[in-house]
């Protein structure tokens, strides 16, 4: 069950949000009485209620905005419960003040807005000792192996309990605990207010994750990133994975390098069964695996993480999706020969220009890499047996194929592009691998220019789809991907 948290300065705005989620089928509502600007009128929030409620009204020291008396906050606290509210949050310090009354459920919280203690498990037995029906502990989270210690503590715990971490490393947490035995989780009425750091909406864990049908028995797979938050690839896995019935959850992770490998340990516990890969881990992932795939080896780049019977299997799904896409128009522009032959100019030196120059020369073609980073031209031109560009002379030769294997242009930089329509020619095609947006300020130019184009939507839809293949032996819903993504760049204009 999701519990989803309401803050608004006015009564009537309070009463029609309530309202409103009740429609979108929300079952349990947090009334942050601590936002209301005016004296708190209990009756008119509570009589008629359309969905049971918390009861909360949280201090500035908790993360809360309550500007008056502690004296006065209690006293609320105390005739939300003679009103019969459904449930109260009462923190650790006024829990043992404010008694038991009525049938409200009593929810003793403690909020640590710097760090998840170490010393969690005392914590919990002192908030439960506070005559709590629900232990809540929420607590700021530094590393992904925060979040498993509190999902641990969850599940261990005899009295029900709300573990989360907050921050964009402990969103999975939100999600996850009612896999790990939590009654509830929290989620804010709208995806720009949040009232906690890292906090979801209640339509995107609806909607996207599809809280509440995650359970014991729900397989965990995931994206891992450092940052994360841009990543669509819950949106696309997720559905494919609701239109087959399988149980399981796509996550985003956020791993910064220095966990990475505490990170892939704790899969097991966490429950995940697979991973895809993308910046900055491609590359440092290889080390950390026991077994790679040839063209992963090759490239010296995974996207792909499988666990099976204790062992981590890694995988590069980017070079035939990478492949594909470019056939798809090459073939048409130059014939049965493809790439043979021709020159290609690739745009940066990272794990993604890596594999497109790496699958390019596998074809024949004469791959030239061009970044900012003259050290890193060289380094990947040299395993590739490539000649290097400079980035100045960049529009000074002509070529047949154009890679931009940089992230200029990406959301929000939509007004960059890494390449000038003067360098373009009409018989090039471009390639974008950027696919949020999907049309780039660079396939703008190139379709004036008479360019044929090749999207980053392309690519990153096929090697979704060849990892819903890994990740389930099943083939993917390859369409119903495509135009999930679709909608949501399309949405977020």
């Amino acid at each position: 069950m999701i519990c989803v948290s309401i803050g608004r300065g006015r009564h009537k705005h309070l009463l029609a949000e309530h309202r409103h989620l009740v429609d979108e089928g929300a079952q349990l509502v947090e009334l942050r009485l601590d936002y209301l600007k005016r004296n708190i009128n209990l009756p008119r929030l509570l009589k008629n209620r359309p969905c049971p409620v918390v009861a909360t009204c949280r201090r500035t020291q908790d993360g809360g905005r309550w500007q008056g008396t502690e004296e006065s906050r209690q006293m609320i606290l105390r005739s939300a419960i003679a009103g019969g509210v459904d449930y109260v949050d009462l923190e650790e310090d006024v829990a043992a003040l404010i008694p038991r009354y009525g049938t409200c459920q009593r929810i003793v919280s403690l909020h640590d807005f710097r760090e998840t203690p170490h010393n969690l498990n005392e914590i919990h037995q002192r908030l439960a000792s506070l005559d709590a029906d629900i232990v809540k502990i929420a607590t700021m989270a530094h590393s992904p192996h925060d979040g498993l210690r509190m999902l641990k503590l969850v599940r261990e715990s005899e009295i029900p309990t709300v573990g989360i971490c907050m921050g964009d490393i402990g969103t999975p947490s939100r999600l996850l605990t009612g896999k790990f035995g939590a009654p509830f989780t929290y989620s804010t009425f709208h995806h720009e207010r949040s009232l906690a750091p890292g906090q979801l909406s209640f339509k995107q864990m609806k909607e996207i994750y599809d809280y509440d049908a995650i359970d014991s028995d729900t397989k965990v797979f995931g994206v891992i990133a450092d940052p994360v938050g841009h990543s669509l690839s819950p949106i696309i896995h997720n559905a494919a994975f609701r239109s087959i019935g399988l149980n399981n959850v796509y996550l985003p992770f956020r791993v910064p390098r220095e966990d990475l490998r505490t990170f892939l340990s704790d899969c097991e516990d966490l429950g995940v069964h697979g991973l895809s890969v993308t910046i900055p881990h491609k590359e440092e992932v290889i080390s950390c695996v026991d077994e790679i795939d040839a063209v992963a080896r090759e490239i010296g780049a995974i996207n792909t993480v499988l666990f099976r019977d204790g062992k981590k299997y890694g995988f590069n799904t980017d070079l035939p999706a990478a492949m594909a896409s470019i056939a798809s128009v090459v073939k048409t522009r130059y014939g049965s020969n493809g790439m043979k032959g021709r020159r290609a100019l690739i745009l940066g030196a990272g794990g993604v220009a890596k594999t497109v120059a790496y699958g390019l020369v596998q074809q024949g073609a004469e791959v030239v890499i061009c970044s900012r980073t003259s050290a890193r031209s060289e380094l990947l031109a040299e395993q590739l047996h490539c000649e290097v560009l400079e980035w100045d002379r960049r529009h000074n030769e002509e070529f047949d194929l154009l890679v931009n294997g940089t992230p200029v242009g990406m959301h929000p930089n939509l007004d960059q592009t890494p390449f000038e329509k003067r360098g373009l020619r009409r018989e090039m095609v471009v390639f974008e691998t950027i696919y949020n947006p999907e049309q780039t300020l660079l396939l703008k130019l190139a379709r004036e220019s008479g360019c044929a184009v090749v999207t980053g939507v392309n690519m990153f839809v096929r090697q979704g789809a060849i990892q819903f293949k890994l990740f389930t032996d099943q083939e993917a819903p390859i369409e119903l991907m495509r135009s999930e993504i679709k909608r949501t760049i399309g949405a977020a204009r």
